[in-house]
């Protein structure tokens, strides 16, 4: 672990350097490189014993006796910290991710575009996780007869979740549209959690008043037809394939394209990491603490939130060497984005 040795501007700058010459030629970078670079004409000799300080301070490594530096971990850590918050996207780049998002209202079609987006225009893995938890409000429900002992329930949530289930019921269509006008009128706007409580209480409560309503509503709720599913997660992962063009240990690599098959594994990774209170994009550089595969890979990530609502979190997962500078700025303007368009689709 490196000691902390309150770096100073020249050495700032050197280790700036080295790690973006890096990021840009995934090569050892060595002091006569930087000299040729280097705008405040500072010798060979001299930045060779800035790097020779930064080194014992463990922000560089070499990885072979004649061979130039490489940042360690800490090097992108403190790197990541001195970048600016104030960068933006090319506008190109802009049109392309807002073309790519329009006209979407429905939470999961826009996750699974933007792991796309991310993907496209951080050269590594885009990866988006859909939740469905007790925070998604109803917008409205639909019950509708299929025949013998078979009624279709659609439960529809304010954040553009839909969820449908066939129930062995047998109720006539007039009882069941009565439900639903119940339902709508009654708890439009209620998360789906308290929705569940309330209408329980009720059913105990106010089954003489509504005798014939109530148990129509009793025999749907118990077989499942107002559950919101909250736990479940969906996971989308685009662009594994960009891994296969660096020079990542292959062994290592492969393990970590594994891990990203286990769309569970992916969710507990996000989950663990991105906090709907958080307000700025994180970045984890080194996420062995939830996944020892993933030792030497990165995430940038944000939740995908409307308020303080959340409805899932969007990421870039990568190697070490990736341009983290572009990656936050389009990690944050997706999130950004998707508040705007949840909210003009409400």
């Amino acid at each position: 672990m490196p000691s902390d040795p309150n770096i100073g501007k020249r050495e700032r700058e050197v280790l700036t350097a080295i790690v973006e010459t890096f990021i840009s030629t995934g090569e050892p970078v060595g002091s006569r490189t930087l000299s040729r670079s280097n705008r405040e004409g500072l010798s060979a000799a001299t930045i060779r014993n800035v790097m020779a300080d930064l080194s014992e301070a463990g922000f560089l490594e070499q990885p072979h006796t004649s061979a130039g530096r490489i940042p360690t971990t800490e090097a992108y850590r403190y790197y990541v910290e001195q970048i600016s918050g104030d960068a933006k996207l090319a506008p190109q780049e802009q049109s392309m991710i807002s073309d790519s998002l329009a006209g979407i209202s429905d939470v999961q079609e826009f996750m699974e575009r933007t792991s796309h987006v991310l993907s496209l225009i951080s050269r590594n893995v885009g990866v988006t996780v859909a939740s469905s938890g007790t925070k998604n409000a109803l917008e409205h429900v639909y019950f509708s007869r299929l025949g013998d002992q078979k009624v279709l329930a659609v439960l529809v949530t304010r954040s553009g979740l839909v969820r449908d289930r066939v129930l062995r019921l047998d109720l006539p269509q007039a009882e069941l549209d009565m439900a639903a006008r119940y339902i709508n009128e009654n708890f439009r706007g209620w998360t789906i959690e308290s929705m569940r409580a309330e209408l329980a209480r009720r059913i105990d409560q106010e089954r003489s008043e509504y005798d014939r309503l109530m148990n129509s509503i009793e025999q749907l709720y118990k077989q499942g037809a107002l559950a919101a599913e909250t736990g479940t997660q969906v996971v989308f992962v685009e662009g594994a394939a960009n891994l296969l063009t660096g020079q990542e240990d292959r062994k290592r690599l492969h393990e970590m394209l594994k891990t990203l098959e286990e769309k569970e594994k992916v969710a507990k990774l996000l989950g663990a990491y991105l906090d709907v209170k958080q307000e700025a994009v994180r970045v984890v550089i080194g996420l062995d603490d939830e996944l020892p595969s993933m030792q030497n890979f990165v995430l940038i990530g944000a939740p995908a939130r409307s308020g303080t609502d959340m409805f899932g979190s969007l990421a870039v997962i990568g190697p070490t060497r990736m341009d983290y500078q572009h990656t936050m700025t389009a990690v944050s303007y997706i999130a950004r984005l998707f508040d705007k368009i949840l909210n003009e689709s409400e």
